[in-house]
């Protein structure tokens, strides 16, 4: 399907960037966010970026970019955000994305032994676990998507992707 494959022909118009954890579903994300910049200030690990230009209506609103600083689920932004665009959860609970794996350019796929993405999932053989077969294997239940395993893959380009939600 071309929406799914990073290389499809729409890929430039999807939204790469993930929101940060504990966001509403987009349209009501965009309705509350007053841009306020608190939850990019509250950040410890910088993960949390203004939407650039690209963003068009958006344009202000706070993103992760997981290949250069992912979330670390420190779970401090939901708890400034004064419109509740953000709301608290449990970092177990977090949804703002899936990781996928290009088995196409995944080293564990082709032969050579990798478990980099295993190795930085903080819930480590729960949302991604090695097979008999020493490949990655994402479980959705328990996947937070906060893109630990974009910003480890020593692939390039990157052979896991988070899907944004919704």
């Amino acid at each position: 399907m071309a929406l799914r494959g990073r290389r499809g022909f729409l890929t430039p118009f999807i939204p790469r960037e993930l929101r940060p954890p504990g966001a509403r579903a987009e349209s009501q994300f965009l309705e509350l966010c007053i841009k306020c910049g608190r939850c990019t200030a509250a950040c410890p690990y910088d993960s949390i970026r203004p939407a650039g230009w690209s963003h068009l209506l958006s344009v202000g609103t706070p993103v992760i970019r997981p290949r250069e600083i992912p979330c670390y689920l420190c779970m401090k932004c939901p708890e400034v955000c004064p419109t509740e665009a953000l709301v608290p959860v449990e970092a177990e609970k977090v949804d703002m994305g899936e990781a996928v794996i290009l088995e196409d350019t995944c080293y564990a796929f082709r032969g050579i032994l990798c478990r980099a993405c295993v190795d930085a999932c903080p819930y480590q053989g729960k949302a991604i676990r090695q097979t008999l077969s020493l490949m990655p294997q994402v479980d959705p239940e328990y996947c937070v998507g906060c893109g630990l395993c974009v910003k480890v893959c020593p692939s390039d380009p990157e052979s896991i992707v988070v899907e944004r939600k919704g």
